[in-house]
């Protein structure tokens, strides 16, 4: 009798460790959280225990986003503006637990060759991918707990030099480089700093990119380019976004994960 209970409590508690995700009790936000990519990873990271903090600019994805995650804030904003940015960590702020992940993924693209290129797109596209995402990191720096993940979302783009994205793939080498040089700023803090560079990933943002008419070809013509011959899914970005936030990367800083599909690889 007194076996089978213990048993029993056993199975119990073992079921418990189960269940209980790599995050447990952990605050996490994330940038461009209303679909696609940014969308995957906070389920992701709520699925392994984590808080989230979503933020984007559309608040009727935000709240569909909201539902689809389960234990998760909504905060809209731009990450352009400061002032939005600033609503974002008070929110975080008064929780009371600080934050241990910060998933840097808003951005915005679009298709413009050199001699099309204008102070205002270059304007949007440095003042949110490499402007936005410098100060989304700069004021989380007061709440970043000890142990603390931040994931910059860099890009493939800043290396294969496609025609007409130019202006896009270099402020994702402005990321990537960030990435470096804050690992190095904040190693002394315990805060680890990596990125990401997804590659074509089927995303609502293609269709944003090209439009309806020719976003299946477009996605004929990526699939081209990628070994294992398909494009790739937000899910399989959100479980490098989670190794990345766990302790189980607790050895990994400064790095450049691609999730590409040997795009750049091979």
């Amino acid at each position: 009798m007194r076996y089978g209970f213990f048993l029993y409590w056993s199975i119990l508690k073992f079921s418990e460790v189960i269940r209980m995700g790599q995050l447990e009790g952990k605050t996490a936000v994330v940038t461009g959280g209303g679909t696609g990519i940014g969308r995957a990873s906070a389920v992701r990271l709520a699925a392994e225990g984590a808080h989230v903090f979503v933020t984007g600019r559309r608040e009727t994805e935000l709240a569909a986003a909201v539902e689809a995650i389960g234990s998760a804030t909504a905060v809209p904003g731009d990450i352009s503006d400061p002032a939005d940015l600033d609503r974002l960590y008070d929110a975080v702020r008064t929780r009371g637990r600080g934050l241990d992940v910060l998933f840097a993924n808003a951005a915005t693209a679009s298709f413009v060759r050199l001699e099309q290129t204008t102070e205002e797109h270059f304007d949007e596209t440095f003042g949110v991918n490499t402007r936005g995402t410098l100060f989304t990191v700069q004021k989380a720096l007061p709440l970043l707990n000890e142990g603390a993940s931040v994931i910059l979302n860099a890009s493939t783009a800043a290396d294969n030099g496609a025609a007409a994205f130019g202006t896009y793939a270099a402020s994702k080498a402005a990321v990537r480089s960030f990435a470096r040089t804050w690992a190095n700023e904040l190693k002394d803090r315990g805060v680890r700093v990596n990125a990401i560079s997804p590659g074509p990933i089927d995303t609502p943002g293609i269709t944003g990119l090209v439009g309806e008419g020719q976003a299946d070809a477009f996605r004929a013509s990526l699939v081209a380019g990628v070994p294992i011959g398909r494009m790739g899914r937000p899910d399989e970005v959100a479980a490098v976004v989670a190794f990345l936030a766990s302790d189980q990367s607790s050895y990994v800083i400064g790095a450049n994960l691609y999730v590409d599909g040997g795009e750049n690889q091979i």
